[in-house]
């Protein structure tokens, strides 16, 4: 088992010089980007897009992914101004070098979630067709609040529009009280990577293995092989704007987001070996 890892750097630092710095001395290659020295990744310049890029590359880091927002509004939102963020988006991950940008879809009263299914598929297929001829591929991924919050309604986003993989975030799972090896039996076949998080019953948020996230249940037996590390251990700026629900931290708490982050990979690396598995550069 031989994974490559990836990582939420804007949880080690807002500056993209010091995700940089986390990155490499940590030993992880690749960068989910989000958060770009204060601003959201959805948000930056191209000017800034192509800045950024120069520095990765002359570190040898690479973008993996565009860790978006795109999918993150209300369904009774307009959608049309969001579609236009998400194509702006789509120039931003080219230049980037991203393969991969993940989504969500949509905020919406949980009790009604069913009721909305044919509104999301019809805006989730207008994403596929903006991205089409662009070689990205497109991830859902599990979030609270949203509709694809359960693995049921994410299989169903799937089996619809097979090109949409998954990203697969056990923590978020845990925190909808879902079954963790049950939501991997059904989503398994369409899941492109993984989101690294783990979290106890009541939504706290731990270090990899110490919840309730099966991670090396999971890590024994995905095809998948980039995992991207989303720690979530402290909070960092901009997280209240991510999450419709900021996650608890509970117990888990650190001087600086920089030794959250490394304690986090700690972690993983962790796993990792206690599985016999190996993370590329180890």
């Amino acid at each position: 088992m031989l994974f490559t890892l990836a990582a939420f750097a804007d949880e080690a630092d807002s500056s993209i010089r010091h995700q940089i710095t986390a990155l490499r001395q940590n030993g992880i290659p690749y960068l989910e980007i989000r958060g770009v020295d204060g601003e959201n990744i959805s948000a930056i310049t191209h000017a800034k897009a192509k800045q950024v890029r120069t520095e990765l590359d002359a570190n040898g880091i690479a973008v993996w992914s565009i860790g978006s927002p795109y999918g993150k509004i209300k369904i009774d939102e307009a959608f049309a101004p969001h579609l236009d963020k998400f194509k702006y988006g789509l120039e931003t991950a080219e230049i980037l070098g991203a393969s991969h940008i993940r989504l969500f879809s949509f905020y919406m009263p949980q009790a009604e979630a069913d009721a909305y299914t044919d509104t999301v598929l019809e805006r989730l297929d207008q994403f596929r067709t903006a991205a089409k001829g662009s070689g990205i591929t497109l991830c859902h991924e599990n979030e609270k609040g949203i509709y694809g919050d359960t693995a049921e309604r994410c299989a169903r986003i799937h089996q619809a529009f097979p090109d949409i993989k998954a990203v697969f975030d056990p923590a978020n799972f845990v925190q909808c009280g879902q079954d963790i090896q049950k939501a991997w039996e059904l989503l398994c076949d369409h899941v492109e990577y993984m989101h690294i998080k783990d979290a106890l019953a009541d939504g706290t948020v731990v270090p990899a293995g110490q919840g309730l996230g099966g991670i090396p249940y999971l890590l024994e037996r995905c095809s998948c092989k980039v995992l991207t590390l989303e720690p979530h251990l402290s909070v960092f700026k901009g997280l209240k704007d991510l999450e419709a629900e900021t996650s608890k931290i509970g117990a888990y708490r650190y001087p600086t987001k920089r030794a959250a982050f490394d304690t986090a990979a700690a972690a993983l690396k962790n796993i990792i070996e206690e599985i016999g598995g190996n993370y590329g550069n180890n």
